[in-house]
């Protein structure tokens, strides 16, 4: 996998543009932002978030569905359970998934995050392949955008409190940021 820093897009992984995203106001970069997704809840390999994210949901398919189908919403990155990794958006472009947010008192982290989905649940854990494909993935955004520091990645529930609780208790962020510091490991 290799990040292509003139389109924003990544070299290596599955692409499925979404129409949901729009400019920068300023281009910057300097937050990641770790969600989870699973359409339907708690099903897994549907192939339903990249429908959502490209308005092609159909609410008739499931219940929960026709609760969502009005939202446009999108991220940057997808990672399967399998560690398989979709991009939907340019890192360049403002993907749509931090919604009302807020990081250090700065309003709108959609103007300056990069968000990933996992595939997964708040309380399921996620998986090896997951983990691996989340830290090759994050260390190219890192060696891109230097402004990710560790201390600028944070999960959705961080800068939606009380709105959001994603990625949840499941999520391992010590794994996580033990691997980040370890640059040869791949825990």
């Amino acid at each position: 996998m290799q990040l292509d820093p003139a389109s924003g897009w990544c070299q290596g992984v599955s692409h499925c543009p979404s129409p949901n995203f729009n400019a920068r106001p300023h281009g910057e970069i300097s937050l990641l932002v770790i969600h989870n997704i699973s359409l339907p809840p708690g099903q897994f390999a549907t192939g339903k978030v990249q429908e959502f994210f490209q308005n092609r949901l159909d609410a008739t398919e499931h219940p929960y569905f026709e609760g969502i189908i009005e939202l446009r919403v999108s991220a940057h990155f997808l990672i399967e359970r399998d560690g398989k990794i979709t991009q939907f958006v340019s890192c360049l472009d403002r993907a749509w998934h931090a919604g009302v947010s807020s990081f250090e008192g700065r309003e709108a982290c959609n103007d300056f995050s990069l968000g990933i989905e996992l595939e997964g649940t708040d309380d399921l854990p996620f998986s090896d392949a997951q983990y691996q494909a989340l830290i090759g993935l994050t260390r190219q955004l890192q060696a891109a955008f230097s402004a990710i520091t560790l201390q600028r990645i944070c999960g959705h529930s961080d800068v939606a409190p009380g709105r959001k609780t994603d990625p949840g208790p499941a999520f391992d962020w010590t794994r996580f940021r033990d691997a980040l510091q370890h640059t040869g490991e791949m825990q």
